[in-house]
């Protein structure tokens, strides 16, 4: 986990749903980086709680979020564990079930697959774990 030196951008519906120049940047084993936008940065106006929970081994037990009509495409931890105490609150968004996410001026591709909410951005190199055939590594 690590602050980003970029800007990082989510777009959905035709709003700016998340725009922030203080995202931290989550690196996972086999995965492209996740972005987590501070609460103050994003439009919370747009998003309604999902019913989906899911636990992390590590960070703890996400609550999930539908955007602009966009069903759980965004989560965030309310209660992390302490060691990633930093995202408490913080947004995280899957690039595949919003309209668009930028890290700088760049539009970033979805990670394959459903489950991870990477951002493939031209300066990161697989392979990623998402895509068929990819959970038992």
């Amino acid at each position: 986990m690590e602050p980003s030196s970029e800007r990082v951008r989510v777009e959905h519906g035709g709003e700016i749903i998340a725009d922030s120049e203080r995202a931290l940047r989550v690196l996972e084993t086999s995965q492209p980086p996740a972005y987590y936008i501070p609460p103050d940065d994003v439009r919370t106006d747009l998003l309604a709680a999902h019913e989906r929970r899911s636990l992390c081994e590590w960070k703890g037990q996400a609550q999930y979020w539908t955007v602009n009509g966009s069903q759980a495409a965004g989560w965030s931890y309310p209660r992390p564990a302490e060691r990633y105490a930093a995202l408490r609150d913080y947004v995280a968004f899957y690039p595949q079930k919003v309209d668009a996410c930028f890290v700088g001026d760049e539009r970033v591709e979805a990670n394959a697959g459903d489950f991870y909410g990477g951002w493939v951005t031209s300066n990161i190199t697989g392979p990623f774990k998402g895509g068929p055939g990819t959970a038992g590594w």
